[in-house]
């Protein structure tokens, strides 16, 4: 999806690359592919992959588009990534940080929550040499 996302076009002929480099990152023919209803996913599918189920129905893909939140929340926020390069930098860097700050909530109380958030943000602290605000003078 991410290679679609940053594309200038999505169009049959990137959603052919992005099936072919997904199809080879795999290594083995996937059961069912499960895309959104754009119509040039379904065009590359009966290119690349025609022997392999393709379905599209309305539910289906909310599971990968809940994973990708963060991601659009960031394209939003810059009206678009500007490049390629620019998506993969900040995704290279919020998937490292990004769990850090998310810890398991539903499997915590709330006491045992707030005192792993301090603990983590003390080690972030550390981590980044911040400081804290400027004193006043």
């Amino acid at each position: 999806m991410l290679d679609i996302l940053a594309q200038d076009r999505r169009d049959t002929a990137a959603a052919r690359r992005f099936f072919c480099r997904l199809m080879k990152k795999t290594c083995s023919a996937p059961r069912v592919v499960v895309t959104d209803k754009l119509r040039s996913y379904g065009a590359a599918h009966r290119e690349v992959r025609p022997s392999v189920e393709h379905r599209s129905y309305k539910g289906l893909n909310n599971r990968a588009e809940n994973s990708h939140q963060p991601t659009r929340q960031r394209e939003r926020a810059m009206k678009g990534f500007r490049s390629v390069g620019g998506a993969q930098r900040f995704l290279a860097a919020f998937s490292g940080i990004s769990p850090h700050f998310r810890p398991r909530r539903h499997l915590m109380t709330a006491t045992e929550y707030r005192t792993e958030m301090t603990t983590r943000f003390a080690v972030w602290n550390q981590i980044t040499g911040f400081a804290g605000p400027p004193a006043a003078a």
